[in-house]
């Protein structure tokens, strides 16, 4: 099997993950993750896929892109080797980390330089701002894994003060406690 992560972009519209997913179908291929989002109208997608042997790049580009041609959207191939698709043997803890507040240039920079000095991974990321000073207005909400050598005091602590001097409001909350407290 050859695995690759296929990018799908384009203005958004009913059907495109039918259209993606059934063209994968139709060449054999297993869809092992995806992951899309909506972002003002655009889609963007993202699909890693396992195919069998005796479909390659090649194939799988024109395929999709035959069968996306008058959807205006944008395909974009790249093999990926096994290795690079499983953390499983990487401990560690995942942490949900939202802010709420006014809306400033730089939050996402800001927080994710905060992240990546105490060498913890951002797993997800979803910024919304719509403006203003309504806190309800402008959300961002991180997944960060967190490897057992972090000082989680110390992430959090600057995390927290950033926060502050920013005038917004942050929650920290381990995966586990908040899929309890969610759970429907």
């Amino acid at each position: 099997m050859n695995k690759f992560i296929v990018t799908v972009l384009g203005k958004d519209k009913p059907g495109i993950i039918s259209l993606i997913s059934n063209g994968l179908y139709e060449l054999g291929c297993n869809l092992e993750n995806a992951n899309q989002m909506i972002l003002q109208g655009q889609f963007a997608g993202f699909f890693i896929v396992d195919s069998p042997s005796n479909i390659d790049i090649a194939v799988l580009s024109q395929t999709l892109k035959s069968k996306t041609q008058t959807s205006g959207l944008s395909i974009h191939i790249t093999p990926v080797k096994d290795n690079e698709t499983s953390q499983e043997n990487i401990k560690g803890e995942t942490f949900l980390i939202t802010t709420i507040g006014p809306d400033q240039k730089g939050l996402v920079a800001r927080f994710s330089k905060i992240i990546a000095r105490f060498n913890a991974n951002i797993e997800n990321l979803k910024a919304v701002f719509k403006g203003g000073k309504d806190p309800n207005d402008n959300i961002m909400s991180y997944q960060v894994f967190i490897t057992p050598d972090i000082d989680t005091n110390q992430l959090f602590g600057a995390l927290r003060q950033k926060a502050k001097e920013l005038e917004l409001d942050i929650r920290i909350q381990h995966k586990n406690i908040f899929d309890v407290i969610n759970k429907i």
